[in-house]
Formats: structure tokens, sequence, C-alpha cells
């Protein structure tokens, strides 16, 4: 590393995380930055969250720190880490350790305390989270991981089965890392990758699904499926069948798996890389149900009826597996759900649009539609050739979109300018379920442009 990068990390170093450092150099231990703030400051990325590590027992790491005025917790003392606290700013703080052997492929069944930061250095996962950094030391690199920074690569550090035996979920961590850094695996890394990827079932659900979402959110799930799918399908078992199913449709020229590919593509190109987390999903998932609705006719074309309806009940199955947030989820479902719902560039469409996405996912229509648009574009234009001209198509249906939100649009009982207490008056009936399927009436006969959304008007049909 030139003094140049050295001078910059020591200037980016936080304070907060200096002021530990320097506490504990004081008192006569050695510390060093250590994780993913060294990779990303090398990078020249936004900082990342600092972790320290130092030849000090947890023990005296917290009382050198209470004395210098930090806040101490004791989040992980059989691990050696406690939490400082400076300025508001968490520094985790962990002593030098070695780890025994995993018996159950995620956590160590001993973990010992050394006195050499190599040591510490030597048990973690890729080289490029093997570096540590010091202000005035500066960089300590025994596996080249600046090296393999700068060339995009993800290697193990030491002998890559080992380390994927140790921790399954390394696996998944790999294709996050390549798909954050933009970044090949090392051959002899991916090869035990592939070898450790069904070791994922003993792993945790939702720390698969962290990981998962974590490659989601890179924008590059699409390099993931063509180039890790062994290891994506490991992760999420019902996305195997999709792998060479030929779809036999005039209208795809790609199996399911290069498909969807292209969908996840899509949605980051669509979208600028800014798609929801709930629009990813979908489009990783949006086809899964394919496989199993399969049908083929008698002139040997494929039909898959009633695959968004399956796809959506698989989505939800999968996600509360992977423990995602409900909410996303759920919009993730309603965008299966309705990724093949016919619509056109007319104002009752897209209230009708609206409509069964409130209903699918309720108080997330207007957000969702602008989604639902993306996916279908996105699914557009990874088909046939032929196809791709309905994502201009669907150009004219966002500016409908956009029209009939602006105008105030009207897609379910609440956004009426009348309410039940209105129905009961004028119709002369008792509360109930009459007077909802009367508002359902009411909704349906504005959301086809036969009624504006105006109180006299409507006050005027409840009274015909």
């Amino acid at each position: 590393m030139s003094r140049d990068i050295e001078m910059r990390l020591a200037r980016e170093l936080p304070a907060y995380a200096l002021r530990v450092v320097g506490a504990l150099e004081a008192a006569g231990h050695e510390a060093w930055v250590v994780g993913g703030w060294v990779r990303d400051a090398l990078l020249g990325r936004p900082g990342h969250d600092v972790d320290v590590t130092t030849s000090a027992p947890w023990q005296q790491t917290a009382r050198v720190l209470r004395a210098a005025g930090i806040e101490v917790h004791e989040t992980g003392t059989a691990h050696g880490t406690v939490t400082a606290v400076v300025d508001g700013s968490p520094v985790e703080t962990t002593t030098y350790r070695v780890e025994g052997a995993y018996t159950d492929r995620r956590h160590p069944d001993e973990v010992r305390f050394v006195t050499d930061v190599r040591e510490d250095l030597a048990r973690r996962d890729f080289t490029v989270n093997a570096m540590a950094f010091h202000p005035k030391r500066g960089l300590l690199d025994p596996f080249d991981g600046e090296k393999d920074l700068a060339a995009r690569v993800i290697r193990a550090v030491g002998e890559p089965r080992r380390r994927f035996e140790e921790d399954a979920l390394r696996v998944l961590r790999a294709v996050r890392f390549a798909c954050r850094l933009d970044a090949r695996i090392d051959s002899a890394t991916q090869d035990a990758l592939v070898s450790c990827a069904p070791e994922l079932a003993q792993i945790a659900h939702e720390r698969i699904g962290q990981e998962l979402d974590g490659i989601l959110a890179t924008g590059r799930a699409a390099w993931a499926l063509r180039h890790e799918f062994a290891v994506m399908a490991a992760a999420v078992p019902e996305l195997a069948p999709m792998a060479g199913f030929d779809q036999k449709s005039p209208y795809h020229a790609h199996d399911v798996l290069e498909h969807t590919a292209r969908v996840c593509a899509g949605v980051e190109e669509f979208t600028g890389g800014g798609a929801s987390q709930a629009l990813r999903w979908a489009a990783l998932l949006h086809d899964v149900a394919k496989p199993e609705c399969w049908s083929e006719d008698v002139s040997g074309r494929g039909h898959f009826f009633g695959h968004p309806e399956a796809g959506a009940r698989t989505a939800r199955r999968v996600m509360a597996r992977l423990a995602i947030p409900g909410d996303v989820s759920r919009a993730a479902a309603a965008l299966v759900l309705l990724h093949d719902f016919e619509i056109r560039a007319t104002a009752p469409s897209m209230r009708r649009m609206l409509s069964e996405l409130e209903r699918a996912c309720p108080g997330q229509a207007r957000r969702l539609s602008f989604d639902l648009l993306d996916l279908k574009r996105s699914d557009a234009v990874a088909k046939a050739p032929q196809c791709t001209g309905y994502a201009v198509e669907l150009d004219q249906m966002t500016r409908a979109l956009r029209a009939e939100l602006a105008a105030g649009a009207v897609w379910c009982v609440g956004d009426l300018a009348v309410g039940g207490a209105d129905v009961i008056r004028e119709r002369g009936i008792e509360p109930g379920p009459g007077v909802g399927m009367v508002l359902a009436q009411l909704l349906a006969t504005v959301m086809d442009g036969q009624l504006p959304n105006d109180r006299e008007a409507q006050l005027e049909w409840l009274r015909w």
C-alpha cells in the first residue's frame, strides 16, 4: 500500500473509532481496525461500521474504555466482544481469537484467545475481509487482501473447503461479496463453494434470508442466478426446477431460469438501480411456479395456467420461511400475483389495476402500481423478441397511471365521496353486509367511469 493511501485512510478513520484504539493503546494494549471498514475505505466507499480487534482480554478492554469515559456494553463476552459507544456510535471491540472445530457448521465449538493479530486474521472468511489498519502502523495484510480487492477477486483465507465447512453460510456470503464488489470468485474457492452449498440446509433459515436479501440489494441477482445457481438453489430449493425448463412457447426464447435472470436485470435497468426490496423479490420469484403449472397441448405448445396465483403462494411461503419482513413479503406476493394481469392505457384500466393491488396488499396500491409496471416491462423484454414492443406500450400505461393518480383516482371504498352512513340514510337499510355490497357496487360504477367521484352525484345515485 502506498503511503498516500495509508494517510487517506488515517484521515477518514472516524474519530469515535480512533478514540477506542487510542484508549486501548494508551493502556499498553495493541489495537487495530478490522473488517468491512478497512475493505470499503480502500475502495473509497462510504464508511462501514467500524470494528476493532485488540490484544486485551475483554475484561481489560471494558475496564480501560470505561476508565476513559467510554460507555461499554458486554454484548458477546463468550467470544471476547464488548461494544463501545462513543458519541452515539457503536464500535464492536473483540479480543484476538482463533476458533476450534464447527461441529454444527455454524458456531465454533470453542474460542481460544491469542496475542497475535495475524492469527486472528487467519480465521476470517475471505482475504478482502482479513486486513487490519492502524492510523500509525498502516495496513496489515498477510493474505494479500488489498491485491484481491484491486483485482476484484473473492478468495477464501487459507484452505477454501475448510472455511466453508466451518460455517456453511459463507457460501452465500461469498456470492454476496462477489455481487457487492462486482468481483469474480477464485476458482479454488468456487469449487469448494459448490461442494459445500448443500450444507446450507443446516443453517437457520433467517440467516439465509438475510444473505439472500443482501444479494438482491446489490442489484446483481441476475449474475448470481447465472453464475452461482447451485448456491442460490441450495438456499431456495423452489428455484431449482427453473434451470433448463423449456417453456415451449412462442412468447419465450429462454428457459425459466434465464428468463428470470433477465427479469431481475430488467428491474434494475428500468428503475435505474433503485428497485424496491419487494420488486427485487418479485422479480426473483415471479415465475417460480411455472414448472409445477406446466402443461402441453396437442400441438406441443407449453402453457402455465394459474402460475401467478401459485407463484404468489410460493413467494409467501418462501419469504415467510426466510423471515423476510411481512410488509415486503405481502408486497412481493401481490406483484407476483398480478404480473400477468391484463391492463390497457386507459383510466378505467388503471383504476382496476389499483383496485386489484389494494385487494392483494391493502394500503400499498399507489406505491406498488409503479413496481408492477416495471415488473411487467422487465418481463416483456425478457421474452421472445416479438414481445419486447409491449414494453413501449407500458410507457403509455405509466403515463395513464400518473394522470389518473394526479386526477384523484378512486380504487377502494374509502376513496368514495360517500360512506356507509350515507348508504344507511339514503337507502334506508340496516347496518350490516348490505351496506358494503352497495358501496362495492358504487365503487365499480365510479371505477368504470360511469359516475364521477362527486358527493352530490353519488348521493343522487344512492337515491335512485
